[in-house]
């Protein structure tokens, strides 16, 4: 919980300080629906009872909802409205949630069964010794809720659409840490109380990982629209997170916490700069852009560090976690773990063909009434700049924080794979 508290905070922080033209209508009633937004996504990683963990985690839905249909904008590239996005997500989010709702009270109805003792408590529902077929099926179900707030191939069409239609601090909040929630939850429940489901799964969400991967990076190529091109790599740089999950060992666990946290401030600086940008020239159409450099050098800087570190460059903060997840996912998945690789080349491809068509280039006097970053508006390009940088020089502080708190989940999982048999 600890890395995924420090993150939201982080990003609760900086997105107060991230807007765009949208925000200023209506700006009280914007804030007040930030401001729940934050609370709930805290409420999730605090909770230490299932049912406020769910109870958190729909109270969070309903401010997105409400914010991309008053606040949102519609895509030059696709025929997405923000009614539609709004909608899209919502469906998705509930549908979802239908599922761990079930898979939740399964799981209480059946500890009760077992132990005599009616209780939501995660730490008392992990010691419960289910049987095999039900930690399988319940597993599944709940998987399949996490994973689609995970945005998991084929489940993730939602997300490149809702971050388009969503104004600049909910897309900042919703890849920062919402999508964490789902990664967090797959951990702290999924195979923390269910190792030997975990372990029948963990090899089918591998190869949907690689999927992720690859052909969302492979989309990206081909995307016109700044926030689409940073939603599907979003997409793609979850399944890093996927695969790490899927390795059930503690090297891949770390590498996957790690890197929820790392995709986290990445894509919120990412978002901050896009939305300044389309607050500024009211376009995120790429081929109108370009040469943004020349009137705006401090959020070209800014939107430079956040494509080296979404490419993973060394001394940023993505190194090291996608590092440590193809480290612990290789020994158990090593032709998958070979063609994950090569996201992170493509990944690096369409970011720095994102920058050149974006920031440099001939400089375009269209542009040159666009002012650079000042003032409050450098607080979140200061913040999140400093902890890429700081995690990326120093990340033992980050994976020291991570591993304290996955070890005693790791430690689970080896003990039920004794008593479930050898991956």
């Amino acid at each position: 919980s600890l890395p995924m508290l420090l993150l939201t905070n982080i990003i609760g922080f900086t997105s107060i300080y991230s807007k765009s033209w949208s925000e200023e209508k209506r700006g009280k009633e914007f804030y007040i629906l930030l401001l729940i937004l934050i609370a709930g996504v805290m409420g999730t990683f605090i909770a230490r009872d299932l049912f406020i963990f769910f109870l958190f985690y729909e109270v969070v839905v309903i401010p997105i909802y409400i914010m991309v249909l008053i606040w949102g904008s519609a895509s030059k590239t696709k025929a997405v409205t923000k009614e539609y996005a709004g909608m899209k997500l919502t469906i998705y989010l509930l549908v979802g949630s239908a599922f761990l709702l079930a898979g939740m009270i399964w799981m209480y109805v059946t500890a009760a069964d077992i132990t005599g003792v009616r209780t939501f408590d995660i730490a008392s529902l992990a010691a419960v010794p289910y049987p095999e077929q039900f930690q399988i099926i319940v597993f599944g179900m709940m998987a399949f809720g996490f994973t689609c707030l995970l945005s998991m191939f084929p489940f993730h069409s939602w997300s490149p659409d809702g971050y388009a239609g969503a104004p600049t601090a909910v897309s900042m909040i919703h890849a920062g840490v919402l999508k964490k929630i789902g990664g967090y939850g797959l951990i702290r429940v999924g195979l923390f109380a269910l190792p030997l489901g975990a372990k029948y799964w963990a090899p089918v969400i591998a190869v949907l990982a690689v999927g992720n991967v690859v052909y969302a990076a492979l989309i990206c190529l081909a995307q016109k629209d700044l926030k689409y091109v940073v939603g599907y790599s979003s997409v793609s740089h979850m399944g890093y997170v996927l695969i790490g999950v899927a390795s059930l060992n503690l090297i891949g666990l770390n590498g996957a916490v790690a890197n929820m946290f790392a995709h986290g401030v990445m894509s919120a600086l990412f978002f901050s700069m896009i939305g300044y940008i389309y607050g500024s020239s009211h376009t995120r159409f790429i081929p109108d852009l370009g040469g943004l450099a020349h009137q705006m050098p401090r959020a070209a800087s800014a939107f430079v560090v956040a494509a080296m570190a979404s490419a993973g460059l060394p001394g940023l903060v993505s190194f090291v976690p996608e590092f440590t997840v193809f480290v612990g996912a290789f020994k158990v998945y090593p032709v998958l773990s070979v063609i994950a690789i090569t996201g992170v080349v493509l990944g690096a491809v369409y970011v720095l063909r994102m920058v050149a068509n974006v920031l440099f280039g001939p400089r375009k006097e269209e542009w040159d009434h666009l002012e650079d970053a000042k003032g409050v508006e450098m607080i979140p390009i200061v913040v999140l700049i400093s902890f890429i940088v700081l995690f990326g020089i120093f990340p033992s502080w980050l994976m020291d924080m991570v591993n304290s708190g996955v070890q005693p989940i790791a430690a689970k999982l080896v003990e039920a794979m004794k008593i479930g048999g050898n991956l």
